[in-house]
């Protein structure tokens, strides 16, 4: 965990917001979040309780606050998405700018897999399913079939996937994400062109 944050840490430098947030995704990380408190964050922090309240009043506030900014790249993502045409081209590119974007903000996705059932009571919940359906709709053709639109779908969980469950597969980091750009990108390319199995044109 500390490799991966801190490139986060090298990437978001600077104020004491960004030190909480950092270090508050840390203590979730190490022992959950419902057994982190505010004082914990605090001590870490080597601040007063007080010093913190001044910036986040409860727990959820800093996790929807780092969620807020790790992945705005995402819905900047969705939001250039909806204004392109469909082409296979413009799929592609999606896929490669949400690979890039889920890798900006690995600590956070790795936390929201580990911790599902919390993640599902808070509010990031809800925004974390708002952005897999803008993902969605930006991937999916007007009238596309019920199988291809699985298909993009999971090009979407193909991706999550490869930050936390590929660790044991051989191969270097970078082999491992070119091969899951390339599944990402083999799924996206058969929804577009509407590939059946012989079983599904049956």
């Amino acid at each position: 965990m500390g490799g991966t944050m801190d490139g986060t840490k090298r990437q978001r430098r600077g104020d004491t917001r960004q030190r909480i947030q950092d270090v508050a995704l840390e203590l979730f990380a190490e022992q959950g979040y419902e057994k982190t408190s505010l004082r914990e964050i605090a001590e870490r922090l080597d601040v007063t309780k007080a010093a913190l309240y001044y910036h986040f009043k409860t727990k959820e506030e800093i996790l929807v606050s780092i969620f807020e900014d790790l992945s705005q790249p995402i819905e900047e993502l969705i939001e250039w998405g909806k204004g392109q045409p469909h082409t296979l081209e413009t799929k592609r590119e999606i896929v490669r700018r949400y690979h890039e974007a889920l890798s900006e903000a690995r600590p956070l996705f790795r936390f929201m897999q580990e911790n599902q059932g919390t993640v599902k009571e808070l509010r990031i919940g809800e925004m974390f399913r708002h952005r897999m359906m803008g993902m969605r709709d930006i991937l999916v053709d007007p009238d596309a079939s019920l199988a291809d639109q699985v298909r993009c779908v999971s090009a979407v969980f193909t991706m999550h996937a490869g930050m936390f469950a590929l660790n044991d597969l051989p191969g270097t980091d970078e082999e491992k994400n070119q091969a899951v750009l390339e599944v990402a990108w083999d799924l996206v390319a058969q929804a577009h062109a509407g590939t059946r199995t012989p079983a599904e044109a049956s």
